[in-house]
């Protein structure tokens, strides 16, 4: 294989590698991975951390379009943006059990 990526992919392609490097932000995609989409109160049930720290996080993933939401009534629902992502997440995912 023999492909030239340009400066600009390899910047996005090193700030989405940033950005999913948190354990919080790993098991945040891997929820939303399961559950196709959660609401903040959900996502802070099934994780066991205060609301803020969620939505820390949350927001990150949302700045760098990793996650989508959408407000319905007074809950904002979480999903994930890249189904591309989901292919890093389960190749990393493997190459962590090697």
């Amino acid at each position: 294989m023999n492909r030239k990526i340009k400066a600009e992919q390899l910047e996005r392609m090193a700030e989405l590698l940033k950005c999913i490097a948190h354990p919080l932000r790993l098991e945040i995609i891997e929820l939303l991975e399961k559950n196709q989409r959660l609401c903040v109160s959900e996502i802070v049930e099934k994780m066991r951390v205060e609301q803020s720290v969620v939505s820390h996080h949350l927001t990150k993933l949302k700045d760098k379009c990793i996650l989508k939401s959408a407000r319905e009534g007074k809950n904002v629902y979480y999903q994930i943006s890249m189904d591309n992502l989901l292919s890093l997440f389960n190749c990393i995912e493997h190459c962590a059990v090697a």
